[in-house]
């Protein structure tokens, strides 16, 4: 009779649970998918205030008030025809932003140049994964809105 070689069934479970281990452990470290949901958020809310910040200023072109240095426009404070750095402005142009369950807010102002700073809402805010709206600080100038990333996002 021959002798087959061949692994025993307890061997094959064995590796089995060896490598379920391993992927269990392993796989949160390579797989960082709650830092890129959250870079991902953080990307879809500086649209939404880019968006925002251009249907307010197009609103204000019309009434013809884009050149005043503050104003309200359907109840949103603008700066030079774009939102305020403000929960007022910015914070009333985006729906969803005055949301405190999602989002935590830090500065603002109804000021040329002022900024707001917007993260997830936590008991320890991490402010190096935000999105930051500046107001224009002259009449022309366009708002800026940039997100900090960390890698710790």
């Amino acid at each position: 009779m021959k002798r087959q070689g061949g692994f025993t069934l307890i061997e094959l479970v064995v590796v089995i649970v060896i490598l379920g281990i391993l992927a269990v452990t392993a796989a949160p470290r390579f797989l960082n998918l709650q830092s890129d949901a959250r870079e991902a958020s953080l990307q879809g809310l500086k649209g939404a205030i880019q968006g925002a910040a251009g249907i307010v200023y197009g609103k204000a072109a019309i009434e013809g008030s884009e050149t005043a240095v503050s104003g309200s426009i359907e109840n949103i404070d603008v700066v030079y025809g774009y939102p305020a750095a403000s929960t007022t402005g910015i914070g009333a142009a985006v729906v969803g932003l005055s949301d405190t369950s999602e989002w935590q807010v830090s500065g603002g102002a109804n000021t040329a140049g002022a900024s707001i700073q917007y993260t997830f809402t936590g008991t320890n805010p991490n402010w190096n994964c935000a999105v930051t709206y500046t107001a224009p600080s002259t009449s022309g100038a366009a708002p800026t809105v940039t997100t900090a990333t960390a890698d710790d996002c």
